[in-house]
């Protein structure tokens, strides 16, 4: 009866664009873009760009998805050996200067920059590592002297056009786990996260040349399939317990391929034809780590359309919103084949808005990440006009973990005045300062209607903290505003936890 009234449901968001517009929009919902630094896909826009130049681009990244409600950025902050920030273990990424191993000029840390510029919109940060991937090309000339792959030779296997650290190895591992801890001490970091690239995807007629490794380690496991997955298990547990064991509050999530495996190859996978699956492909395998709660939210990799034949994104969805699991669940969306994919489903601007609609009909999905900045920046075919005019059309809320609702809530604003004007209404206000504090709310509701802040209905705008401000105002220039409407204000803080409201006068 569930499936057939999601299926009638689905048939209305297709068909009538207006039943996904006025479709009920949850107060907290995870909404975050991957900022992609490999080949400078996102940012920085060329490694030529000067550092001013850099800073106003992200900058602009952070404005624009702000402007368009999201509350969490994803930014890739370890491509492939190198790093975007000042390192004891790892040179500089060449995205930024054009040669790997050089700083910024005139210096400034990127990292610390983009986790600063985040928190100034009251977005969450989430630092993206890849933590197997040692080089983008088979070329090692352009490698800086102090690259994983000079330092540690014995650590790199060649497959296909690229060199990979090997997982196999637990010196491999514990250097993983150093190079992250590193920036998880050093900056104030609301996650780690990481992509589908664990062992890498098959090359045909290629072998990933591990046998040593698994000779000298895997004498317990009854086949090497087995023991690469134990490798990737025990890598995900130890990150997690080293993140939780210095920062407990700083979350760790990965985005696998959205495919677990194939029904056909196993009775528990999706109904789905994947060339190639997480389990069977990449020797990686999420249910265990939700299982085991080894992380805090799993983002799948669903980047298909509704419908697709061979992976179908609400099929997808569906199968990963079933598992039992007590782990955080937001979906991977992918805009970046609006109009540019032969499946012509693509080709329909409510594609992506109707997905997100369907994650609600799901109470396991809490949200979605978006791949990638510039999918939804260059707007093809009007994606983001119709993300936010239509599901994206209030602010939301981070979901807030289950470590975190016990804390204490923020302390309420002090509403100070309001100032009615026939062209516009101006609310002043302070608030205690706090460096966990990140953004206010303000609630716009007629004045008949009794005060519920439970749910999005009223929710009006988001306005960023600054530590150094004593003094907030917001105007409404809607004429008249105050006859009609009252005002609640209140804080957010770090955790997601919002304050009691205080009203205007």
């Amino acid at each position: 009866m569930k499936l057939i009234l999601r299926f009638t449901i689905l048939l209305l968001i297709i068909t009538q664009p207006t039943f996904a517009q006025n479709y009920l929009i949850p107060k907290y919902e995870f909404r975050a873009v991957w900022v992609a630094t490999v080949y400078n896909i996102d940012w920085p826009k060329t490694q030529t760009d000067t550092p001013e130049k850099q800073r106003e681009d992200f900058i602009k990244i952070t404005e624009f998805y702000n402007t368009m409600n999201f509350n969490a950025v994803i930014a890739q902050i370890r491509t492939a050996g190198d790093v975007f920030y000042p390192s004891k273990y790892e040179p500089w990424a060449r995205y930024l200067t054009g040669k790997e191993g050089q700083a910024p000029e005139p210096f400034y840390d990127p990292t610390k920059f983009m986790v600063e510029e985040t928190h100034k919109q009251g977005l969450e940060f989430h630092a993206w590592f890849n933590p197997y991937r040692a080089t983008m090309t088979l070329d090692t000339t352009k490698l800086a002297p102090n690259h994983p792959f000079y330092q540690h030779r014995d650590w790199m296997i060649k497959y296909g056009p690229k060199y990979y650290f090997n997982p196999g190895l637990p010196e491999v591992q514990q250097y993983a786990i150093n190079v992250i801890m590193e920036a998880v001490n050093q900056y104030d970091l609301d996650a780690v996260h990481f992509d589908d690239y664990f062992y890498p995807y098959k090359v045909k007629d290629e072998f990933f040349n591990d046998t040593l490794a698994y000779k000298k380690y895997g004498k317990k496991f009854k086949n090497i399939e087995d023991w690469r997955r134990d490798n990737i298990d025990q890598f995900v547990k130890k990150m997690s317990e080293a993140i939780k064991k210095v920062k407990p509050d700083v979350k760790f999530g990965i985005s696998p391929f959205g495919v677990w495996r194939n029904r056909e190859k196993d009775p528990l996978g999706s109904d789905t034809k994947a060339g190639q699956t997480c389990y069977d492909d990449l020797y990686a395998d999420p249910i265990s780590w939700i299982k085991n709660g080894w992380i805090d939210y799993i983002i799948p990799q669903a980047y298909w359309s509704i419908g697709f034949e061979p992976a179908s994104y609400s099929k997808l969805t569906e199968w990963w919103a079933s598992q039992p699991y007590e782990v955080a669940l937001y979906m991977g969306q992918g805009p970046y084949k609006v109009n540019n994919n032969a499946d012509k489903s693509w080709e329909n601007p409510e594609q992506i808005s109707n997905q997100v609609v369907f994650n609600r009909l799901l109470p396991k999905v809490k949200g979605s990440a978006f791949f990638s900045a510039k999918s939804l920046i260059d707007n093809p075919l009007n994606v983001a006009y119709h993300l936010k005019t239509n599901v994206f059309s209030k602010p939301a809320l981070v979901p807030v973990h289950s470590r975190d609702k016990d804390k204490p809530l923020p302390n309420a604003p002090i509403f100070q005045k309001i100032k009615k004007r026939r062209k516009a209404t101006t609310l002043t206000w302070k608030v205690e300062k706090n460096n966990n504090n990140r953004y206010f709310l303000i609630y716009k509701i007629p004045k008949d209607t009794p005060v519920d802040l439970e749910k999005a209905t009223y929710l009006f705008t988001k306005i960023p903290y600054q530590a150094e401000k004593s003094e907030y105002e917001f105007t409404d220039f809607e004429p008249k505003a105050h006859k009609n409407y009252k005002y609640i204000i209140t804080v957010v803080d770090k955790f997601h936890l919002e304050s009691k409201g205080v009203l205007s006068k």
